[in-house]
């Protein structure tokens, strides 16, 4: 059975940037070793970008959240250092979840990443909803949220869809 894990939104402005936290500079050693096991594997590696472009503010998302973050092209936008990996899946996604994952062939999924309560959770549930028999696994030792709060009642609601939580402290 292939595994594929999925990297969702670690980039510059959700870890040190402008909708940065300690939470989230905190987990990315745990990410580049959950990264670095999945491609000793040789298994799939999908990125998620969030994306947006110079109008954020004008959208839905941005008068909602009016912090211009992610914008396509900045250095905010980018995947951080050490993290990215040749050969991997790249989504640049325009909301919180990414709604083509049946495009992809999931036989077990992983997922780790920004922000627990937002994109992960988002992702998580799209894609148990778009293959309801395969397995989906969320590392909360690789993932943070807007606070830690949230990121709790996120890792609650995956569970409660059948979400697989691991790495809880």
């Amino acid at each position: 059975m292939s595994k594929t894990l999925i990297v969702v939104d670690m980039q510059n402005d959700f870890i040190d940037g402008s909708l940065g936290t300690k939470e989230a500079q905190a987990i990315v050693d745990n990410v580049k070793a959950k990264i670095r096991t999945y491609q000793e594997n040789g298994d799939e590696i999908i990125f998620t970008r969030d994306t947006h472009t110079k109008d954020y503010l004008d959208t839905n998302e941005g008068r909602n959240l009016p912090v211009e973050h992610c914008i396509e092209g900045t250095e905010g936008w980018k995947i951080a250092e050490g993290l990215e990996v040749p050969g991997a899946t790249y989504i640049n996604k325009p909301a919180f979840g990414w709604l083509k994952w049946d495009t992809f062939d999931l036989e077990e999924v992983e997922l780790v990443g920004l922000c627990t309560d937002i994109c992960v959770v988002s992702n998580a549930l799209i894609i148990k909803a778009a293959f309801p028999e395969i397995n989906v696994t969320v590392d909360a030792s690789c993932c943070a949220g807007v606070t830690p709060e949230t990121h709790k009642a996120a890792l609650e609601t995956m569970r409660m869809c059948q979400v697989r939580i691991i790495g809880e402290s």
